[in-house]
């Protein structure tokens, strides 16, 4: 009873509007001079027939429901986020200390080159450093977003086999344990899709990359470690079969925080690369953007890569723009900037030797948690896994609970679910990323739910079913959700126009 009142207290809390009270009012404006006519300065066509309908509240009625509203969300400063893949980890503050320093936060990217020196030195030395951290030759800091780096890199692979061969070819393998995003990048680079299934044990095969690798395939995108967590163990034989052919490599490096520091993709074939600055250098993640998707290639590619370029020439830096060969210009400005201060702050900060300390761990947690939990939920791969492991529904199926309600029922216990149904290649999957920044106490509280709602499973299974219970809303319908979303609010008891 206790929690249906809590339930029903919060989910029915009126909103601002409905708080309305005629003449309470919040807020002072300042004084202006009486001189001024507003209906003069604001064109006839632009100003309003009668007043707007706007909420009268004092300030408290407003800041208490903001903050309310604020307590509905699950962030990463609140609790752990173990969603595997996506890679939600803790953003340290000293990043965004620094990404609103004036010089950075109040910088307007269309000033002249002679002010913009100490943000264009700033590019320049991340670029370099990703290149060294990835054993890449050079690095562009231009794409958006991981799916926009993938995009440029298959889209540089096609102008050099055009510059090569004087053909692109029409086909790119994409393993079936690839990131999502891998199929719609080539698709939106007119190439079509070879799926290539991955072997018994979780990795690519050379023998079946050797099978598929025609005259007709422009290259291979790997995800290294893959989205089963594990590491693709036979990438330098692969890369040499896709080369000895006429095809390039392109590395996913989204996964790149469970490998930096202890292997340099670019050194064991890999010829493209892009980095995804929120999974890997703590830069924030989720909530549409911004994002930011660097990409390094080996030198026979660095022509290709888009203008402009950020270069040193004796004690200043310049935009150089005269590049041939470059695939051209991918967006206005040069990427997300704030993004980079960021990623730039947490390299400089954690050094060589923190970077690979970082990997150590993030790899520890997640076989941490594979360890203690893989007897209680089926693990499809029990071996070691790097960053992430996967398990399942199958034993807790035997009462009738399925993935989705270990999910919903994780939010009980304080937690974010992991992500569900992903990989594809794995039934019902459960994949778990707990990042290097959860400490072993967070670890244990997970696994601990995790066991709890295991032996709720077997002896109360409408418990799950019924999950969540103690949220500000219960279980939505989600497919419904997405097909028939209300955008536009209305009042209660108001129908849906």
């Amino acid at each position: 009873m206790a929690e249906k009142a809590i339930r029903e207290l919060t989910f029915d809390e009126p909103l601002l509007i409905e708080r309305s009270v005629p003449g309470r009012v919040g807020y002072s404006l300042p004084q202006y001079d009486e001189k001024c006519s507003f209906g003069e300065a604001i064109p006839a066509s632009y100003q309003r027939e009668r007043p707007p309908v706007l909420p009268e509240l004092s300030e408290l009625d407003v800041m208490r429901h903001f903050v309310r509203l604020s307590r509905r969300n699950y962030h990463i400063d609140g609790g752990m986020y173990p969603l595997g893949s996506c890679t939600m980890k803790y953003n340290p503050k000293i990043n965004e200390a620094m990404a609103r320093l004036d010089g950075f936060g109040g910088l307007h990217p269309n000033l002249p080159v002679s002010y913009l020196q100490g943000a264009l030195a700033l590019i320049h030395e991340l670029q370099n450093l990703l290149a060294e951290i990835s054993g890449m030759h050079a690095v562009t800091l231009h794409p958006n977003a991981g799916a926009h780096g993938e995009w440029l890199g298959v889209r540089m692979i096609r102008k050099r086999l055009i510059e090569r061969d004087g053909s692109p070819r029409k086909l790119i393998l994409v393993p079936d344990s690839a990131h999502g995003t891998n199929p719609a990048t080539c698709t939106l680079n007119n190439y079509k899709v070879v799926s290539l299934k991955t072997g018994p044990d979780g990795v690519l095969e050379p023998s079946e990359v050797e099978r598929l690798m025609g005259p007709d395939v422009a290259g291979i995108m790997v995800t290294n470690p893959n989205t089963l967590g594990l590491y693709e163990r036979n990438i330098t034989t692969i890369a040499e079969i896709v080369h000895a052919r006429g095809g390039y490599v392109y590395g996913d490096g989204a996964n790149f925080n469970a490998v930096m520091g202890k292997v340099k993709l670019g050194k064991v074939g890999v010829d493209i690369m892009h980095f995804n600055l929120h999974k890997t250098f703590t830069t924030p993640h989720g909530g549409g953007g911004p994002g930011a998707g660097p990409v390094g290639v080996v030198s026979e590619l660095e022509p290709l890569l888009p203008v402009p370029r950020v270069v040193k020439r004796d004690d200043r830096y310049e935009l150089d723009f005269d590049r041939p060969r470059s695939v051209g210009r991918i967006r206005i400005n040069f990427g997300n900037f704030g993004m980079h201060v960021r990623a730039y702050t947490y390299i400089r900060e954690m050094g060589a030797a923190g970077l690979r300390a970082v990997t150590e761990m993030a790899v520890l947690n997640a076989n941490y948690i594979l360890s203690q939990l893989r007897d209680t939920y089926h693990a499809p791969h029990p071996e070691l896994c790097m960053h992430e492991c996967v398990l399942n529904d199958k034993k807790q199926a035997a009462h009738g609970v399925k993935t989705m309600d270990i999910a919903k029922r994780l939010i009980d216990y304080g937690f974010h679910p992991p992500t569900v149904y992903f990989p594809l290649l794995v039934r019902n999957a459960l994949m778990i990323e707990p990042t290097e920044t959860e400490s072993k106490e967070s670890l244990d509280e997970f696994i601990s739910a995790m066991k709890a709602i295991a032996g709720e499973a077997e002896s109360d299974p409408q418990l799950l079913t019924a999950a969540p219970r103690l949220t500000y809303t219960g279980r939505v319908d989600e497919a419904r959700a997405v097909r028939q979303p209300i955008l536009t609010w209305r009042s209660r008891g108001q129908e849906p126009s």
